[in-house]
Order: structure tokens, then C-alpha cells, then sequence
């Protein structure tokens, strides 16, 4: 088994708040996150793949496929955009990064699978300090 990565970044904006709490016990949990204007993080998402090497190939999968997959399946949804407000995916869903990486996950998983690989892991920094590491159910 090989294990490949690609990583792609992204910007947008979002914020945490659960609408059945008082803005009192928001802002207790969630803290400037909660924030009625919303905040912004340069997001980084590491995709990592496994597989058996094609021997035709030498690939797991092509780095340059599944670059494209992310870019127009994940990242051009979510870059530049209000998570809480624009993106199909995301709506009605605490937009924490948690959250985030599980519906990434449920995008990407099934293509990749096409392509005859195998997601392993979706990461999902977002600051320098906070990230997440999710590997399906």
C-alpha cells in the first residue's frame, strides 16, 4: 500500500453559532467565532489517497486528476465564499472545520474511488495551530 497527497488551499469566511442557543450561550461556546459578521481563515486541505501502484502507470492516480477533482469539486466551491451562506453542501450545517472535512470527504470519496484508489484521509488545517483529520465512518 502507497500513500499520496495532494494539498490545495483556500479562503473563505464562516461562523459558529447554533441558532437554538441564546447569543449569550453562543458566545460563551464559541467565543469570537460567533461573531454576527462572520470571520475569515486561509484554509489548507490535504487530500491523502492510497492504492496499488498501476504498473502501467507507476501512479497510485494521477496527481494532476486528482488535483483537478479537488479544484472543481471542493475548492472552487469554497474559496472566497460565506460557508454558512453560499455553499450547497454546507447549508443548515454548523460550518465548524470538523463539519467541513466530513461533506469534503463525502465529495471526493466516490470520485476518487472511480479513479480506482482509495480515500484515506482528509485534513483540514485551519489556521497554523488548529486542523483537523478525518477518515470516513
Amino acid at each position: 500500500m502507497i500513500y499520496i497527497q495532494r494539498k490545495e488551499r483556500f479562503s473563505a469566511a464562516h461562523q459558529l453559532y447554533n441558532p437554538n442557543w441564546s447569543e449569550e450561550k453562543n458566545d460563551e461556546v464559541f467565543g469570537k467565532c460567533a461573531n454576527r459578521n462572520f470571520h475569515g481563515h486561509n484554509f489548507t486541505l490535504t487530500v491523502t489517497v492510497k492504492g496499488e501502484i498501476n504498473p502501467d502507470t507507476g501512479f497510485v492516480m494521477n496527481l494532476s486528476d486528482l488535483k483537478d477533482l479537488i479544484r472543481t469539486h471542493v475548492i472552487d466551491r469554497l474559496d472566497h465564499k460565506n460557508l454558512n451562506l453560499d455553499v450547497d453542501f454546507l447549508r443548515g450545517k454548523m460550518c465548524s472545520t470538523e463539519i467541513i472535512a466530513i461533506e469534503i470527504w463525502k465529495i471526493l470519496q466516490p470520485l476518487i474511488a472511480e479513479r480506482g484508489a482509495t480515500l484515506h484521509c482528509v485534513r483540514l488545517d485551519e489556521t497554523e495551530n488548529n486542523s483537523v483529520e478525518y477518515y470516513g465512518e
